[in-house]
Parts: structure tokens; sequence; C-alpha cells
């Protein structure tokens, strides 16, 4: 009899997993304790902010423990590659190319997480209709500029872009200076400059409401140094090195994540102009468009070992 119920329940058992693979692939391994700790890197760009804290609020439906440290973009890559930093969700490429060669050995590439991204130099609308429509178009304008262009925080690649730009000579651009300043301090220095009408270039990019709040434009001409398509950009994932083969869960769910333009110009929405923190503009999101999360969580797990799905849904429907 005894024999009789271990055949039944071992077929049973083959029957179960049998219909799971058919119906939705199998899921991932369960990670060791050792995963649950989550090391994330944010260069302090609201972008990269609005997706951290998206991936933070679906590990921690997981059961992981996600932490983010605000770390300027060289400083991300060391903590790659000493292993002190797990993943990396903002290395916009081509801007970041110098970067990732110097790194290259020391960190795994995911994928690309979003695609249609532009990076380039920008002025208000008024500006451009005054003429200043390309790069080679700035030095005409030199005083009215008074010679300077709005970057972003200092030891970033694309401002080591603009010196080098500047430094070549290419646009008549010799003498200029680059201002270095974080995210927030560059647009508060183009809103000064806008309620005033003066002229202002800066460093301008897209997913962000810039887009939206500013009548501003994108300047052609910048494509030996920030691409064609007005600095078309895609962004990727990385982690250190191996990092997936130790936490494959964490690992398959990083595979799955992919967003888009006009997701994460809402969430940057809700934080920049809401005021919301970023994991609750996350939440929010997350919870008022559930259909994006199925196919992040397709083969994903809890730490522990069950549907990662029905566990992120739970963890949303809490107050």
């Amino acid at each position: 009899m005894r024999q009789s119920l271990f055949k039944l329940n071992t077929l049973s058992l083959a029957t179960t997993l049998g219909l799971g693979l058919l119906s939705g692939g199998a899921l991932a391994a369960q990670d060791p304790e050792s995963c649950r700790d989550v090391s994330m890197s944010g260069p302090g760009w609201t972008d990269i902010a609005a997706t951290n804290a998206v991936t933070s609020t679906l590990l921690l439906g997981l059961g992981y423990t996600p932490k983010v440290d605000t770390l300027a973009v060289p400083i991300g890559f060391e903590g790659l590659k000493s292993g002190e930093v797990d993943l990396f969700l903002g290395n916009w490429m081509p801007a970041q190319k110098d970067f990732f060669a110097k790194y290259e050995d020391s960190v795994d590439v995911i994928g690309t997480n979003l695609e249609g991204a532009k990076f380039t130099l920008a002025v208000p609308k008024y500006v451009y209709d005054a003429g200043v429509t390309d790069f080679a178009d700035l030095a005409k304008f030199a005083d009215e500029f008074r010679e300077k262009i709005y970057g972003i925080e200092p030891g970033s690649a694309s401002n080591e872009m603009l010196m080098n730009m500047v430094e070549s000579g290419d646009f008549g651009l010799e003498g200029w200076s680059v201002v270095e300043s974080g995210e927030q301090g560059t647009l508060s220095q183009v809103r000064r400059a806008v309620r005033r009408e003066q002229f202002i270039v800066f460093l301008g990019w897209e997913p962000h409401p810039m887009n939206n709040t500013l009548e501003m434009e994108y300047l052609t001409g910048g494509d030996d140094y920030f691409g064609p398509n007005f600095g078309g950009a895609t962004v990727r994932t990385l982690t250190r090195t191996g990092y997936s083969e130790e936490c494959g869960n964490v690992g398959q769910l990083l595979t799955n994540l992919s967003f888009n333009l006009e997701m994460e110009n809402e969430i940057m929405g809700y934080i920049l102009d809401d005021g919301m923190s970023d994991n609750d503009a996350a939440r929010k999101w997350l919870s008022e468009n559930p259909e994006a999360i199925k196919p992040w969580l397709e083969n994903v797990t809890t730490l522990s070992g069950e549907p990662g799905l029905a566990a992120v849904e739970a963890s949303l429907a809490q107050k």
C-alpha cells in the first residue's frame, strides 16, 4: 500500500511539473539566503531613480532587501568592480562608452532596459528660433551664452565629452567653460534663464519631464560626440561579474526588465512635479499598470521559492 501511494505521489508530482513547464516555462532556481541583500547604484538622475524604485519595489515584494546608494558614475563602476555594488540600471550608451571600456572585464551586461532615449545639447525654443539650431551656431552667439555650457554632475562622462569638445576647438568654442552641476542645479539655471529670456545651452535628455515642462529644442551637429539622432541612446543593465550565476532569480528579473519612455516620464513626473518619494511614485505606477508586471516576473520566484507574480501583487495591494 505504501509503495502504491509513493508511486501515485511520484506520478502526480511529475504530472504537475510537466504541466507547469508546458504552461509557463521553468521557474528560476531559488536564490540562496546570501542573495537577500541587493546593492544598487544610482547616479542621482531622476530617470534612474525611477527605474531603481520600480526594481526595488519588485524585489521587496519578492522578499529581498534592496538598498540604493547614490554614487557618481565613476564610483558606481568601481563599486561593481570591487563587488560592493551588485547592479546598475543606468549604463547610458554611447555616453558612457569610455567608462564601460575601462571596466568591461569587471562587469556583466545583462541587457538593454530602455531604447529610444536621447542625450545631447539643447536650448530654449526662443534661442532656437533666434538661429541656434546646430552646434556650429553656438560660437556666433558667444556673448549671449556668456561662453558657458551647462553640464551635469562633476565627473560624468558627458561633461568630459563637452570639455574635450571645447579643448579641441571644434565648433569655434575655444575658451568656453563647462559648468558642472547636478541635474536639479542645471535645470534650475535653465528655468531662471527662461524666466528672463536669456540665452542658455545645456545638456538635455529624454526620458525626463523637462521635455514636457520646458519649451526646448535639441541641437543638430553633435553626432561625433553624442551620436546620431540627437544623441540617440540605449540604457543598459549591468551587474558585478558573476552576479546572475550566484543569484539566478534576481538575474532572471533583471533580464526581464524592460522600460519605455512613457512609463519613465510618468514616474519622473510624480517625483519632480508632484513631490512624491521615488518609492511611492513607483508603487503608484505599478499599482495603476498591473499588466506591466506580468512579463517582468515571468519565471521569477520569491526568495523562498514561491510564485513571484502573486507575491508582488499582494505586496502592492497592501496600503
